[in-house]
């Protein structure tokens, strides 16, 4: 189970995530990313409470990396040690910006 608390201001989204990023709840985030595209320049991703990230969810970071590049950015902020260790041993940690 994913929740995703999105709030957008100063053109500028913040998804902060609770629970599991994996096949199951990829597709409703990517929903909301995807629609958040539209109206905004930057992404922050807050993973303070997210407990696992999946291939299916690397793929969505990935894909909103790419988006996001071409606009204001993108980051990932209060990353768990779990979820670290994940973005390190596939590598995301070199191409995705984690404060």
């Amino acid at each position: 189970m994913l929740n995703i608390n999105k709030t957008i201001e100063n053109n500028k989204a913040v998804f902060a995530l609770e629970g599991r990023l994996d096949t199951n709840t990829s597709a409703s985030f990517e929903n909301q990313i995807r629609e958040a595209a539209e109206k905004v320049d930057e992404f922050v991703f807050d993973f303070a409470k997210l407990d696992y990230i999946s291939s299916a969810g690397l793929r969505v970071l990935l894909v909103s990396q790419k988006t996001m590049s071409k606009k204001g950015g993108m980051k990932i902020i209060n990353v768990s040690e779990t979820v670290m260790e994940i973005l390190e041993v596939t590598g995301f940690s070199d191409i995705l910006t984690i404060e």
